[in-house]
């Protein structure tokens, strides 16, 4: 029991720091970490109360989740190659449609360079060796964090009785076509304005993206059209034309709220793999509301989760940076140890 006393008071203040953030902001990176170290120790916690009782069935527990660790990995592999070619053959050839493909073959690469490191025995190449793995680890963990929160809150209902509706854009098909991905987000806020409309509320629909260099009109309007064609009155929806980024989409949108109601509260609408990444520029833009998810189909979403991991580590680039400096420098100073 005395074993189990630690993890269990560490595993209690990340759920005290968890809910504290999450209570002032759902719409923060930070909860992810909270809540990833205090689901790990509240683990160990059960491990070390199933050790108390019974040591040989604590340690098969461990070691089996160690083992775990092999097959999990080359299972992950084996899926993120098969989806990277189903990508590859229904949406076409474009690097935001591979990364699940690149990333399997990253894993497979390194599995091959690591085994290929402990035959050479070469120290430039082991520490070349322990860096890539430490940053990799490092890397994993941030992933692990983004993902568990990403699910969390994706589940979480938003508040009932909001004034707006914003619809966040995407490219069009043809030029001038709604395309599904889209036409899942409009779905998505025609139920929202359903609802609020069946609790006597009569919110305004926002549609926000401009017009790319491809598209005959701006992404809104066609997304308003697609709305009208839905069933929405034409008179309810607002378009905001301007945009060209997400950060973009929510700052011109939030101005249109301001201007029609300075304290109004607000949904934002986009596709569910978007949702976090979008919760946080939705946070920086200073806009009243929280974020829900539209379906997507089950192929696109390992490569749209990547990408948005990835822009999600771009966004911090100088800390992700040092730290995986400070990794790099770690085992070059073992060669001077």
């Amino acid at each position: 029991m005395r074993a189990a006393a630690i993890p269990f008071a560490i595993a209690a203040l990340c759920c005290a720091a968890f809910l504290v953030s999450f209570l002032r902001d759902r719409r923060r990176l930070r909860n992810g970490f909270y809540l990833f170290f205090a689901l790990l120790f509240l683990g160990i916690t059960l491990i070390a109360l199933l050790a108390s009782v019974s040591p040989e069935a604590a340690g098969f527990v461990a070691v089996s989740v160690i083992l775990l660790i092999i097959p999990t990995v080359l299972a992950l592999t084996v899926f993120l190659i098969c989806n990277g070619i189903t990508m590859l053959r229904r949406e076409g050839r474009r690097l935001a449609n591979v990364l699940s493909l690149l990333t399997g073959l990253g894993i497979c690469a390194l599995i091959v360079f690591n085994a290929t490191v402990t035959q050479l025995a070469w120290e430039p190449l082991d520490i070349l060796r322990g860096s890539l793995n430490g940053i990799l680890v490092y890397v994993s963990f941030l992933f692990v964090c983004f993902l568990l929160y990403s699910i969390v809150y994706g589940r979480i209902r938003t508040e009932k009785g909001v004034d707006f509706v914003v619809v966040l854009g995407s490219g069009l098909l043809d030029g001038h076509r709604v395309p599904p991905l889209l036409g899942s987000r409009l779905k998505r806020a025609k139920r929202v304005v359903d609802a609020e409309a069946r609790r006597g509320r009569e919110p305004m629909v926002v549609t926000s993206g401009g017009q790319g260099a491809d598209e005959d009109l701006p992404e809104s309007h066609a997304m308003a059209e697609y709305l009208v064609e839905a069933g929405l009155p034409r008179e309810r929806i607002l378009t905001e034309d301007q945009s060209r980024t997400t950060f973009e989409n929510l700052t011109f949108s939030a101005e249109i709220m301001r201007e029609r109601k300075p304290d109004y509260r607000c949904t934002v609408v986009t596709n569910n793999f978007h949702v976090l990444r979008a919760a946080l520029i939705t946070r920086r833009a200073k806009v009243n509301g929280q974020v829900i998810g539209a379906p997507t189909a089950w192929y696109f979403w390992p490569s749209a989760t990547l990408r948005e991991f990835v822009a999600i580590l771009v966004d911090h680039k100088i800390k992700n940076l040092i730290i995986c400096g400070l990794i790099v420098l770690s085992q070059v100073s073992r060669v001077f140890s």
